[in-house]
């Protein structure tokens, strides 16, 4: 029996046709695309679905059922990409030392997603999460990959320690008796190649996308040093030999340089802070390869709050008076040596939300406006190898763009001022 044509069904299947294959068009007025020196001037970049599928000079005529997104007044740039937070803290004090006898994992939980919203809408579309307590930065991470609370994508550690280690062993201070209640609990903590190797290999079947280590002491626990080697280099071969093994790259927290050194013959990816970084330091991470990850931020935080009577405990104020105001000057040397930067802050010691302002420190130390953007999208995708997904404002790239009023390179202080933002497509900010 022939079905006679009915106008009707066969208008609302080309509609559906139509709307099916429907595209989001930005158009850009200036574009940054993370890979380039200069910028573009008036692009179309095409999104369908999460990924971006064309760019072409001009602005491309739209069709039914198109979105058109009209930044003809902004600069568009890849998503902005932060390679050391912890989204699951915020410093506060003193006050913040005594909330982790008060509040609960739920409660610290339920905070780190104000503080993962504020920092996708700072324009931040991808992380890496250097640490949390109770793995809550894994659980963050996928609880925002299941679309079940906004923020940015995350990259999560799984830190290994060493006794009264900066990472690791939250136990440092505490009194006697605290120390020998919590110290069977501290599953973190190793000595040894042999134990570290057993924490490595529970960090991947807990789920770490990488391993963090503190190869020197940190301003913010409560220990005297913030410079001594916290690791001997036996062990922190053997973190990053059976980190290698399960496919998972070492971060290693540095200030003080016998332990950035030992860190870098050990072979990890990437030094964090990097403080007292020495001249042999610095070649010796450029024939290695290594990654330079400078957290101007925290310095200038610490350095700041350091003056303040009572707000830092009295053991941690020398150190954030010592170290803070030397991270600038020591990362203006790595770039002007040419050691490799991928961007930074370790917010979660300064405010989240405020990672921007990462990039005028680094201008003010001398890497020009162009290159600090670079090392917060494509230089932070190579630190992730994640070039091929991340980075960059190219076809096939999963479509994450930001975009700032006005001319960043001309005026860095923009990039605080973020006016749109997409992640993977959809739409946070505009």
């Amino acid at each position: 029996m022939l079905i006679p044509y009915r106008p009707v069904l066969a208008g609302a299947v080309l509609l559906a046709a139509t709307l099916a294959h429907a595209k989001t068009l930005v158009y850009a007025g200036s574009l940054i695309d993370g890979r380039a020196d200069t910028l573009r001037k008036a692009v179309t970049i095409t999104v369908d679905g999460d990924r971006i599928t064309g760019l072409a000079d001009g602005y491309t005529v739209s069709v039914a059922g198109d979105t058109v997104i009209d930044l003809k007044a902004a600069t568009v740039m890849p998503g902005l990409m932060d390679m050391h937070v912890h989204l699951t803290s915020e410093q506060s004090g003193q006050a913040g030392y005594a909330e982790r006898f008060y509040l609960n994992p739920a409660d610290v939980a339920l905070r780190s997603t104000v503080y993962a919203k504020r920092t996708l809408l700072a324009g931040f579309t991808t992380v890496r999460d250097c640490g949390a307590s109770d793995k809550l930065n894994l659980a963050l991470r996928d609880a925002i990959a299941k679309g079940w609370v906004d923020g940015p994508r995350i990259y999560a550690a799984g830190s290994v320690g060493t006794t009264g280690s900066h990472v690791g062993d939250g136990t440092n201070g505490l009194n006697t008796q605290l120390q020998e209640v919590l110290a069977p609990t501290n599953t973190a903590v190793g000595n040894g190649p042999d134990q570290l190797r057993a924490i490595v290999r529970q960090r991947y079947k807990d789920g770490a996308d990488f391993i963090k280590v503190s190869s020197t002491g940190g301003v913010l626990s409560l220990a005297k040093s913030g410079q001594a080697p916290l690791y001997t280099e036996e062990e922190l071969a053997a973190v990053v030999s059976t980190a290698k093994d399960y496919g998972l790259r070492v971060a290693s927290h540095a200030h003080g340089d016998e332990g950035m050194q030992r860190a870098i013959r050990a072979g990890v990816w990437s030094i964090e802070h990097g403080t007292f970084m020495s001249d042999e330091t610095i070649a010796l991470m450029k024939a290695k390869g290594t990654w330079y990850v400078a957290t101007i931020s925290a310095g200038r935080f610490v350095a700041e709050k350091s003056k303040l009577d009572g707000y830092f405990p009295t053991i941690v104020r020398p150190k954030a008076a010592a170290i803070g105001p030397l991270i600038q000057a020591t990362f203006a040397r790595a770039y002007t040596a040419g050691v490799k930067i991928a961007f930074g802050t370790d917010q979660g010691v300064a405010p989240h939300g405020d990672n921007a302002k990462e990039f005028i420190y680094m201008v003010e130390a001398g890497m020009p406006p162009m290159k600090a953007i670079q090392a917060a999208t494509l230089n932070a995708a190579q630190l992730l190898e994640m070039e091929k997904e991340l980075g960059t404002v190219e076809p096939g790239k999963f479509a994450d763009l930001v975009a700032v009023p006005g001319d960043p390179l001309a005026d860095i202080s923009l990039m605080t001022k973020v006016s749109f933002v997409m992640k993977a497509g959809k739409i946070y900010r505009q």
